[in-house]
């Protein structure tokens, strides 16, 4: 087994119709309005940005991200990564129940960072606790972020 290689699946269900989650989901500089964990997003022209997140545990990471895919038709987000994680995400956003949204988050990994590779045995178990309260913090910001209507400017 490689123990800095993760794979992670969120299902967020959303209280706003696909094509309003999708639309908040395709602008990732937008993402620290709503998302605690993701510190700051910068543009890097042509589908690609710099992406600094933190959560509980006390490290930063700092991934390129690049678009592979942008298709509202589909529902359908990708992006390559590069930088303290190696790999891809993935946002699909499909009708979820009573006319919502059900958002699904995938994500392939390896951990480059130095420190997380070092700890890569001892430390897994709070590794993916510390991803899986980073996505609980996003699926509640992102939630007041659509009630509060701050999307529809």
């Amino acid at each position: 087994m490689d123990w800095c290689r993760y794979r992670f699946r969120s299902v967020w269900e959303l209280p706003a119709p696909p094509g309003r989650v999708f639309a908040v989901l395709a602008e990732p500089g937008r993402y620290p309005e709503w998302w605690p964990q993701v510190r700051r997003v910068a543009p890097g022209g042509a589908g690609a940005g710099t992406a600094r997140f933190r959560s509980l545990l006390p490290y930063d990471l700092v991934v390129t991200a690049s678009e592979r895919r942008n298709d509202p038709a589909a529902g359908v987000l990708e992006v390559a990564m590069d930088g303290d994680l190696d790999g891809w995400a993935r946002w699909t956003v499909r009708p979820g129940p009573g006319g919502g949204t059900r958002a699904v988050y995938e994500q392939e990994v390896v951990v480059r960072k130095p420190l997380m590779r070092r700890l890569a045995v001892p430390a897994r178990p709070a590794f993916r606790a510390n991803h899986a309260l980073m996505m609980r913090a996003g699926r509640r910001g992102l939630t007041r972020y659509l009630a509060a209507g701050r999307d529809a400017a």
